[in-house]
C-alpha cells in the first residue's frame, strides 16, 4: 500500500486514539474542572489524532485517486472513447451504485453510528470478562443477513442484464457487449457490501489506513488484469478486472477488522483499562478560550441504559435503513440519468462525460476525506447529547471541505484542456475527444461544490438516534431538477446540457440539506455558514480566471499543468485574504509554522 505504515503498524502510543474515554451516562455531560484549574494551550488528544488520521487517509486517498487516474488513463488509451467503451461504462454503472450504496453512503451512515454505540457499550463494560462483547453480538446479528442479499442481488443482476442493459441506455449501439460485462460485474454487488461494512466498522474503530487503501487494491486490480487480458478479451477485460479489483477491496481490510473483533485484543484491555483518559475538551478544535480542562470522571461508570441503544440499534431495522438507501439510490440516480440521456448522442459522448466527471470530482474526494475521518467523532458527540460540539465540528468540516473543492475546482477550470491532454491524449484517444471531455469537465466543475456539501452535510442527519426521510426528499428535489433539465438540455446543448443538469440539481440539494440541518438535527448557523461559503466563492472564482488567462500563454502541456499548480492556490489564498474568507488564514499561518518547524 504505496509504503505507508498502517496504524497497526505504528507505536501503540501513535496508531489509535488514545484510550477510548468513559462513556457518560445519557445526556450527561462532560464535567469541567474546579474554577481556576489552568487551560489547556495545547491541541486535545482528539484533534491530534483527528490531525494525523485526515493525513494518512488523504496520503492514502490520494494515491487511490491517482491509480483511478491511472485507470482511466489505461481505458482510454487501451480502448478510446467509442461504442464499445459506451458500452463498458453502462455496465459499470451497476459497481459504481454499489460503490455509492455499500462503501461511501448509506453502509457507513448506518453502520459507523451503530459500530460506535457498540464500542461505548464494550469499553463501558471493559471490566466484567463475562460481559458479551457488544461488537461482536452487532456483527453476528447483521453480517449474515447482509452477505445473503447480497448474494441474491448479484444473482438477479446475473438473470436480468439484458432488461437493466436496455433500462439504462436504451439508445446504445451494441447492447450485447453491455449484457457481457454487466454480468462479469455482477459480482462486484457482493465484494462492494462486504468492504463497505468492514469500511464501516474500522473507522468507528478509529482506524482510517485500511479503509483508505481500497481503491488502491480496487484500481491496482483493473490496471493489471486490462494490461494482462486486453488483447484476448477487449473492453471484457475491464469488466473482469472490476470484479477482480472489488475482490482485493475485501483482503486488504480483512485482517485488520479480525483483530478488532477479539473482545480480548489490546484495544479492548486499553480501553477497560482504569486509567482510561480523559475526555477530550472538543473534537472541533475550539478557541483556546473554548478549551477547557476536563477532571477525570469518576469510576466506575454504569453501563449505558438500553432505551439509546436500542434506538441507535434500530438504524439496522428497515425502517431505518430505508431513508439512508433511498438517499444514496437517488444520489447515484444522477449518473444513471447521466447515461440515459447520453445513450442518445453520438458515439463516445457517455465517455467523454465520464473522463469529465472522474477527473473534475477528485477535488470532491480529497474534501471528503475531512468529514470521512470526523464523521464518528460527530457521531459520538450526539450520541452523548453534546450539540454544541457537534455543532462546532460541522460548521469547521464545511468549511475546510470548501476550501478544498472550490480551489480545486479553480485549477481544473483554469487549466481543463491542459489537464486532458496530460492526463489522456495519447493511443485511442485523439485531440478531438481532448477537446469534448475538457469543455464539458469545465461545466461539471460549477457543481463541484454542491457535491461536497451534500457528502458532508448528510452525515449528521444519519447520526442522529431517529431516522430520517428528509436526505431522501432533498435528494430526490435535486433529481427530479437533473432529469427535467437533462431532458430540455441535452438536444440542444448536448453533453453539455447534461453536465450543467447535474450541477444544477446537486446543487439544489446542498441548499435543502444546509436549510433542514440547522432547523431539524444540528443548530448550525445556517447564515453564517452560507456567507462563509459565499466569500470562499470569490477567491474560487478569481483563481479559475487567473489560470484561464495565463493557460495558453506557455506551450509545454506539462510546464503549463505544473505552472498552474502554484499559480491557481497563490491567486486564490492572496484573494482569501483580502475577503477575508473563513479558514484559509488560518491554514495558512498553520502551514507556515508547520514548515517553519520541519527546518
Amino acid at each position: 500500500m504505496s509504503g505507508t505504515a498502517t496504524e497497526d503498524q505504528q507505536p501503540p502510543e501513535t496508531r489509535s486514539l488514545p484510550a477510548r474515554p468513559r462513556t457518560p451516562t445519557a445526556g450527561a455531560p462532560a464535567r469541567p474542572a474546579p474554577r481556576g484549574a489552568p487551560r489547556s494551550s495545547a491541541p486535545s488528544p482528539l484533534g491530534r489524532f483527528l490531525a494525523r488520521a485526515a493525513a494518512l487517509t488523504a496520503a492514502l486517498t490520494a494515491a487511490g485517486s491517482l491509480l483511478g487516474l491511472v485507470r482511466d488513463q489505461a481505458i482510454a488509451h487501451l480502448f478510446g472513447a467509442d461504442g464499445d467503451t459506451d458500452a463498458f461504462l453502462v455496465a459499470w454503472t451497476v459497481p459504481e451504485l454499489a460503490a455509492t450504496l455499500l462503501i461511501e453512503d448509506a453502509m457507513a451512515l448506518v453502520l459507523v453510528p451503530a459500530f460506535s454505540l457498540a464500542l461505548s457499550r464494550r469499553t463501558a463494560s471493559g471490566r466484567d470478562p463475562a460481559a458479551p462483547d457488544p461488537v461482536r453480538a452487532l456483527v453476528t446479528a447483521t453480517f449474515p443477513r447482509l452477505f445473503a442479499g447480497l448474494v441474491a442481488v448479484a444473482a438477479l443482476l446475473l438473470a436480468t442484464a439484458p432488461v437493466l442493459v436496455r433500462a439504462l441506455a436504451p439508445g446504445l449501439a451494441d447492447p450485447g457487449l453491455a449484457v457481457t460485462c454487466t454480468r462479469l460485474t455482477a459480482v462486484a454487488v457482493v465484494t462492494f457490501g462486504a468492504a463497505g461494512y468492514l469500511s464501516a466498522a474500522l473507522r468507528a474503530h478509529d482506524s482510517f489506513a485500511p479503509p483508505a487503501a481500497i481503491y488502491v487494491a480496487y484500481n491496482l486490480g483493473i490496471c493489471a488484469t486490462m494490461f494482462a487480458l486486453h488483447s484476448l478479451l477487449g473492453v471484457r477485460a475491464a469488466a473482469v478486472g472490476v470484479a477482480l479489483g472489488g475482490a482485493m477491496m475485501v483482503l486488504v481490510q480483512l485482517p485488520f477488522f479480525l483483530r478488532r473483533l477479539n473482545p480480548r485484543s489490546p484495544d479492548r484491555r486499553r480501553a477497560a483499562a482504569p486509567d482510561a483518559g480523559r475526555a477530550p475538551a472538543s473534537d472541533a478544535g475550539p478557541a483556546p478560550d473554548t478549551d477547557v480542562a476536563l477532571a477525570p470522571a469518576p469510576a466506575p461508570l454504569p453501563v449505558p441504559s438500553p432505551g439509546p441503544a436500542a434506538a441507535r440499534i434500530g438504524l439496522l431495522s428497515l425502517g431505518g435503513i430505508a431513508p439512508v438507501l433511498l438517499f444514496a439510490v437517488a444520489r447515484q440516480a444522477q449518473v444513471l440519468v447521466e447515461r440515459h440521456f447520453g445513450s442518445s448522442l453520438s458515439a463516445g459522448a457517455i465517455s467523454h462525460l465520464n473522463y469529465a466527471q472522474k477527473v473534475a470530482q477528485m477535488p470532491m474526494v480529497l474534501s471528503l476525506m475531512i468529514c470521512t475521518v470526523t464523521f464518528p467523532a460527530v457521531a459520538r458527540a450526539m450520541a452523548d447529547g453534546d450539540a454544541d460540539r457537534a455543532r462546532r465540528r460541522v460548521e469547521r468540516d464545511l468549511a475546510l471541505a470548501a476550501v478544498v473543492v472550490l480551489l480545486g475546482a479553480a485549477y481544473v477550470v483554469g487549466y481543463a484542456p491542459q489537464i486532458i491532454e496530460l492526463l489522456f491524449q495519447r493511443g485511442e484517444f485523439d485531440a478531438s475527444d481532448t477537446a469534448a471531455t475538457a469543455s464539458v469537465m469545465r461545466v461539471y466543475s460549477l457543481g463541484l461544490l454542491g457535491h461536497s456539501l451534500v457528502g458532508a452535510l448528510v452525515r449528521p442527519f444519519f447520526a442522529a438516534a431517529r431516522p430520517t426521510w428528509y436526505p431522501a426528499g432533498a435528494m430526490a428535489a435535486g433529481l427530479l431538477l437533473t432529469v427535467a433539465a437533462s431532458a430540455a438540455m441535452a438536444p440542444h446543448w448536448g453533453i453539455h446540457g447534461i453536465a450543467a443538469a447535474n450541477a444544477a440539481g446537486i446543487t439544489t440539494t446542498a441548499l435543502l440539506l444546509l436549510r433542514g440541518l440547522g432547523t431539524r438535527v444540528i443548530a448550525i448557523r445556517v447564515r453564517r455558514v452560507a456567507g462563509d461559503l459565499g466569500r470562499l466563492t470569490l477567491p474560487a472564482v478569481a483563481a479559475a480566471g487567473a489560470g484561464w488567462t495565463l493557460a495558453p500563454a506557455i506551450s509545454h502541456t506539462a510546464l503549463t499543468v505544473a505552472v498552474g499548480a502554484l499559480t491557481v492556490p497563490a491567486v486564490f489564498v492572496a484573494t482569501a485574504f483580502v475577503v477575508r474568507a473563513p479558514e484559509v488564514p488560518q491554514l495558512t499561518v498553520t502551514l507556515t509554522r508547520k514548515l517553519r518547524h520541519a527546518r
